[in-house]
């Protein structure tokens, strides 16, 4: 079976995926908080844009969401399948998302004030090998010097659970197809976002160790998973988490994003309350998970992220970003900068 083929029976027999709930405004603004440190600048390098048929959240909802009071600079799109092209070969069709982050970018520049989508991570299917060069260097041109590197998940669990609509095969970072395509990032100057759940760290440190000179970045501190067949079990899941990331920290090429654990798929269950959670509890939630990033790989190698509009089930903009500076209260000056800005900046290579 080829890994294409794979990959369409992983996504034919897996069950159903875990449906992303709404993000409810009205629900967020039951609580409200003073904007914690407002002069402190930011690069969220980690959000979405998508419209219908999907809960609508585009540059309009995001601007309206930074100027709740964060110093929000610049931020960084990860890819999300919004704006695929709907015709030509498949293996091409991811170019479309970067012409629509690449606009929205462009417009917000004109505009005036943070600069949204200042860097662009897009899609690519690297199981196409040597072929993939193609849509690489056509998203390089398309991005008009925004485009920063790729995603693609490969989060795979042998319960067959899913809480995204994408489905890799098992073993997908080892897949030699998958690591021909993958050489030709480095080769362009791009990076690779890792979208994997806590179990496969270890794979993604392998893959890490066979590309020294790749940049690779874990997003959401190593996908932690609380729902399904992982509910009620984080104590007995912590020890196996954190082995994994002690050994992608081993790694001087990655880096990991602190934030994502305000999804629904990590089983805290704040979205469920009659009234949100305030920052000060869901920083003390996610404490053993960021301290723990940050121990490990140091102010350098780690970067605080919204994942919005996909956290925005938990919290809204401004409380999100309140904890995440609760977490970070402790760090010293070079280190916050870091944590909040500097990073981001190095590893996505922005302005």
């Amino acid at each position: 079976m080829t890994i294409a083929s794979e990959l369409q029976a992983a996504a034919d027999a897996a069950p159903t995926p875990i449906v992303l709930p709404p993000v409810d405004r009205a629900w967020q603004a039951r609580l409200t908080e003073e904007i914690l440190e407002p002069d402190l600048p930011i690069i969220d390098p980690h959000h979405h844009l998508w419209g219908p048929p999907r809960d609508k959240y585009l540059a309009d909802d995001l601007s309206a969401d930074i100027a709740a009071g964060h110093k929000v600079e610049q931020t960084v799109y990860i890819d999300c399948r919004e704006g695929f092209l709907t015709e030509g070969p498949e293996m091409m069709r991811p170019l479309g998302e970067v012409r629509f982050a690449r606009g929205v970018g462009e417009k917000a520049d004109e505009a005036g004030g943070p600069r949204l989508c200042a860097g662009i991570v897009g899609h690519a299917d690297l199981t196409n090998g040597d072929a993939i060069a193609e849509l690489l260097e056509a998203q390089v041109a398309e991005g008009g010097g925004r485009f920063r590197g790729i995603r693609q998940s490969a989060v795979w669990d042998p319960s067959g659970l899913r809480t995204s609509s994408r489905v890799a095969p098992r073993g997908l970072l080892a897949d030699p197809a998958f690591r021909t395509g993958f050489a030709h990032l480095g080769r362009l100057g791009l990076s690779f976002d890792s979208w994997n759940y806590f179990h496969q760290i270890g794979e993604l440190a392998d893959l890490a160790r066979a590309f020294p000179d790749t940049t690779i970045i874990l997003d959401h501190v190593g996908g932690v998973l609380g729902v399904g067949p992982y509910e009620g079990k984080r104590d007995e899941h912590f020890a196996q988490w954190k082995a994994g990331i002690l050994d992608a920290a081993s790694c001087p090429n990655v880096s990991v994003k602190l934030g994502g654990l305000a999804m629904h798929t990590v089983g805290f269950g704040f979205e469920h309350r009659e009234t949100p959670a305030g920052s000060e509890e869901l920083a003390e939630a996610w404490r053993p998970y960021i301290e723990t990033c940050i121990e490990a790989f140091g102010a350098d190698r780690a970067m605080f992220e919204s994942n919005y509009p996909v956290d925005g089930v938990t919290c809204s903009y401004a409380v999100l970003w309140n904890a995440l500076k609760r977490l970070g209260a402790g760090a010293s000056a070079d280190e916050k900068a870091a944590l909040f800005k500097g990073t981001a900046r190095r590893v996505y290579r922005l302005d």
